[in-house]
């Protein structure tokens, strides 16, 4: 691939992406992501991670068949989880000598403007360094995203505020369809998406299977980094060396692009 000059990327990872259906880490998709990014860090490009997760793995590692329903749970799986998350990430990463750094915040830290800018701050100085941000919102005491959005809106906020040059997400389907592929087998997959209309939200589905962010949450995410002047691809996570033909423009999913007056 080529290297055009160094690019910031925002890489939202859902909790599909990293888990199997067990809810187990799924090792051979986290080492493959890691080794990527670990790469793209390489070639000079700032990578931030916004990574889902820590409730599946916490499921999985108090041996839970079911995702529970109650807040409290779900914050007390964040908590467990979110420990062996970055440890594991600090580990992979590790072995390409790439130094990762934890952010924990909630969406009250971007609404203020005095902690929004030394969040901005921080973002900066850590890439000035030449670390990986991974980024969570911190669950064990905020529910938003927790119960509805699987780190979407979280991760589009973090392109906006950080004036990223595109934000990748990666969830368990290959980007937008005009219908839906597991209904209709003729379904047609929306390579490119110029503006977000009514309609293209409304061809947003419901919530998957082990996360929290169905489609409606990705186009909604979508929309807050177009309209911040980010272009968004949404794509299907399987395959993390798909970051490569998306950054140099091949056709991979979904891709949105940013509004004219973004």
């Amino acid at each position: 691939m080529q290297n055009e000059g160094k690019k910031r990327y925002v890489i939202k990872v859902g909790t599909s992406t990293l888990t199997h259906k067990t809810g187990k880490v799924n090792i051979a998709r986290m080492n493959k992501l890691v080794s990527v990014l670990a790469d793209l860090h390489n070639m000079g490009h700032e990578i931030i991670l916004v990574s889902s997760g820590a409730v599946g793995i916490g499921m999985g590692r108090l041996n839970l068949k079911e995702r529970p329903t109650q807040t409290k749970e779900l914050q007390a799986l964040a908590a467990i989880g979110q420990g062996k998350l970055m440890f594991m990430y600090d580990k992979l990463f590790g072995e390409y000598d790439v130094v990762v750094s934890q952010l924990l915040f909630t969406f009250d830290v971007l609404e203020n403007a005095d902690s929004r800018a030394h969040l901005l701050d921080t973002f900066n100085q850590l890439l000035s360094y030449g670390a990986i941000p991974i980024v969570n919102e911190y669950d064990s005491v905020s529910v938003e995203e927790l119960l509805n959005g699987d780190n979407d809106c979280l991760s589009a906020t973090v392109a906006a505020l950080t004036d990223a040059d595109m934000l990748i997400m990666f969830t368990d389907t290959d980007g937008l369809y005009d219908s839906n592929p597991s209904e209709n087998e003729n379904a047609r997959l929306i390579e490119l998406v110029e503006r977000i209309t009514p309609e293209i939200e409304n061809l947003a589905g419901g919530a998957g299977s082990r996360g929290t962010g169905g489609f409606s949450t990705k186009i909604k995410a979508a929309k807050i980094a177009t309209e911040a002047g980010v272009p968004v691809v949404i794509a299907n996570g399987a395959k993390p060396t798909k970051i490569y033909k998306i950054i140099d423009g091949e056709n991979v999913g979904t891709k949105f692009l940013p509004c004219k007056d973004g």
